[in-house]
């Protein structure tokens, strides 16, 4: 009966060790003659496998034992990295999830890719009696028989390590003549529960080698040494320890008998002592961390790590805004007041709010490297299918965003990479006629810049047709044969629902629903869409996304005596009005701004308010990526941490407006949505032509 707690940390523990073991294979197709990636492939396999069953998943780690031997062939030159074995053995991961929530197999997929793997195995099999070797880089130091003999470390058994899984595999291996060395346990009553005091020793074949024993060990915490026969004659020396017993000398001299040699303990030796063998200890990440308890703080600091459940994380970012809030009220309140102690008081609250704030943010924050695993699989899975290779790179994997970012993130990535291999990307003898390398290119890269994180993918496929575009759009009506468009705006058509180029429905592209997803999930998150291609060269999609879609610096404005707020991050400048612009005209508004004009929108006529401006107004300059409008507002309030509230459904096609925020005197501010505004001062928004909204801001 598998323990659910215990259980629950396996799961947590098994989701990366899948990622590691996925991309290991992912990179071994690519770099089939990497020895360091067979080891790292064969040592995930072998935690999963311990670890697994050390919580009592047994079925599991019978299945992965036949996975990894394959690889211990593998490493050991006997069989090569071919595509079938890779592909094989991504279907045998896909299936370890399932093993571990019991999920049945009527179809028996598992078994069939246990027989592919072991055909593969078998291959280049060894006779039956002879056992596999470990990477030629590994050799025994002698040959003859071989004599084991180890102990748990420190609390190995309260951080659950189990020495008859332990025993199991030495077993496997062949030990025998197994001796259990009771010499060091305490009274019952000094007797420490998460200790263990059993030295072990036994007998090896004498195929087995230190790489093999090593990787037994490998994820408990353990020292063990291993020591040689040498050929008759010579002699060799193995201490078995005082008070072993006369039982565990008769198993030794056995041993050495087999071997030829003759064993003879140095005078005075003890228990893994005077042995000429170097301990070896491995951890897992449990063990690590309690071995670091008793190094020193400056190693735990460096090593623990603690898993939150992420409601919990999102419960406490619920709990700081409202926290910012009630500071922004307190200031308030004692900006009226003028009373020096509640003054002294609101700004050291303002500043435990504000380091809270950041340190809870920071805790939301998650590395872009969460979401490629998948897309690498993706790719790989897709050029084998369509029979197009492409090489898959990655830049900008540290790279981090809010964790609600990130989980809505998934899906419009997924569309747009499928896109560019399905459709962006030539076969190898389009690409091999045009002059291009056979083997495609595309690259996913993710960087910050300020306050936003661009995460882009690039191809160097056969790039976009305006022209074949345009022709699409007005043959399905999305706009009148007459429209004066331009390239961008061409190029945004792609995200009009029910949009595409394909000529035929396929599994995976035909119907024009993806690209429409692409667009919606990114306005929902505040962000834009940039497309930029030439044909014959490639296309290249830019994904303009805000670091955090809960607590932002925003720019308080006034217009017609309601306050709206504007993202800091995306504001430039402030300039002043010029009085000689102060009325609208027909041709539209611009500002020379240091020789570049720049066209500008006045809130007043956007939200058709009543009454007219005052004398003085102020134009705030925003930007996304290259593009500038100015926004005209009637007075600039001032700064302020904006907690990002969501509109109601009822207010879903308010299109200028992205949330609302609660300020310090208990009114709500709208909180504008710049990349439509931009959209919209540029002459690309809902003005040109319908439908038309965040694919646009690239004109």
């Amino acid at each position: 009966m598998v323990d659910d707690e215990l259980a629950g940390v396996f799961r947590e523990e098994l989701r990366d060790l899948l990622d590691s073991l996925e991309r290991g294979l992912l990179d071994l197709k690519a770099a089939p003659q990497d020895m360091g990636l067979v080891n790292q492939v064969f040592r995930d396999l072998h935690t999963v496998k311990g670890s697994g069953a050390m919580f009592g998943f047994v079925e599991l780690a019978a299945f992965i034992h036949r996975f990894e031997t394959l690889f211990d062939r593998v490493r050991g030159g006997e069989v090569p990295v071919s595509a079938e074995l890779i592909r094989l053995a991504l279907a045998a991961r896909d299936e370890i999830p399932g093993l571990v929530d019991g999920v049945a197999d009527p179809e028996g997929r598992r078994d069939a890719i246990l027989a592919g793997l072991g055909a593969l195995a078998e291959g280049t099999a060894e006779p039956a009696a002879a056992v596999p070797v470990a990477t030629p880089l590994v050799t025994p130091l002698v040959t003859g028989p071989a004599l084991l003999e180890f102990r748990l470390l420190g609390e190995a058994l309260g951080l659950g390590a189990r020495p008859e899984v332990v025993l199991a595999e030495l077993r496997a291996m062949g030990a025998e003549g197994i001796v259990a060395d009771l010499a060091d346990v305490p009274p019952l009553d000094l007797l420490e529960p998460d200790q263990c005091h059993i030295v072990w020793r036994m007998r090896l074949p004498a195929a087995v080698t230190e790489a093999q024993v090593e990787d037994v060990f490998l994820f408990t915490d353990a020292e063990w040494k291993l020591v040689r026969a040498l050929p008759e004659g010579e002699g060799f020396a193995f201490e078995l320890g005082e008070g072993a017993g006369e039982e565990a000398g008769e198993e030794a001299g056995a041993g050495a008998g087999a071997g030829g040699g003759a064993v003879a303990a140095p005078a005075g030796a003890g228990p893994l002592a005077q042995v000429a063998a170097t301990p070896v200890q491995a951890a897992s990440v449990l063990q690590a961390v309690a071995s670091a308890v008793a190094e020193g703080p400056a190693v735990v600091a460096a090593a623990a790590t603690i898993r939150v459940p992420a409601e919990r994380l999102d419960a406490l970012m619920d709990a700081v805004g409202e926290l910012v809030i009630v500071e922004a009220r307190l200031t308030e309140l004692a900006r009226q007041s003028r009373d020096p102690a509640l003054m002294s008081t609101a700004e050291q609250i303002t500043r435990l709010a504000a380091g809270l704030r950041d340190a809870t943010m920071t805790m939301r924050m998650v590395p872009m490297r969460s979401l490629v695993g998948r897309f690498r699989r993706l790719i790989s899975g897709l050029s084998d299918n369509l029979g197009k290779p492409v090489s898959f790179n990655v830049q900008g994997e540290d790279t981090e965003l809010d964790k609600t970012v990130i989980e809505k993130l998934a899906d419009p990535l997924v569309h747009v990479l499928r896109n560019a291999i399905d459709h962006g990307m030539e076969t190898a003898e389009e690409r091999q006629s045009s002059g291009k390398p056979q083997t495609g290119m595309i690259e996913l890269s993710a960087e910050h810049a300020g306050a936003e994180v661009l995460i882009r993918v690039r191809d160097d496929g056969r790039g976009m047709d305006p022209a074949r575009i345009r022709a699409k759009a007005v043959a399905q009506g999305i706009i009148a044969p007459d429209a004066v468009l331009t390239e961008a705006q061409v190029f945004a058509l792609v995200f009009e629902p029910g949009f595409s180029t394909a000529t035929e429905v396929t599994e995976l592209s035909g119907r024009g629903v993806g690209m429409d997803v692409v667009r919606r999930t990114i306005e929902s998150l505040r962000g834009a869409i940039e497309i930029e291609s030439t044909l014959g060269s490639g296309t290249s999609v830019t994904l303009r996304l805000p670091l955090t879609l809960a607590i932002i610096e925003g720019l308080l404005v006034e217009v017609a005596g309601e306050k709206y707020t504007l993202p800091m991050a995306m504001v430039q400048e402030i300039v002043a009005l010029p009085p000689d612009r102060a009325l609208p005209k027909r041709t539209g508004d611009f500002l020379d701004i240091r020789g570049r004009f720049v066209p500008f929108l006045r809130l007043r006529g956007l939200f058709d308010c009543a009454g007219e401006p005052g004398a003085e107004q102020n134009v705030v300059i925003v930007a996304t990526g290259e593009n500038r409008v100015g926004i005209v507002v009637d007075r600039i309030v001032g700064t302020n941490q904006t907690v990002i509230k969501q509109m109601s459904k009822l207010h879903a096609g308010v299109r200028a407006v992205s949330g609302a925020t609660i300020l310090g005197d208990g009114s709500v501010a709208l909180i504008l949505d710049v990349g439509h505004l931009i959209g919209l001062g540029r002459g690309t928004g809902p003005a040109g032509f319908a439908g038309m909204a965040f694919a646009e801001v690239a004109a």
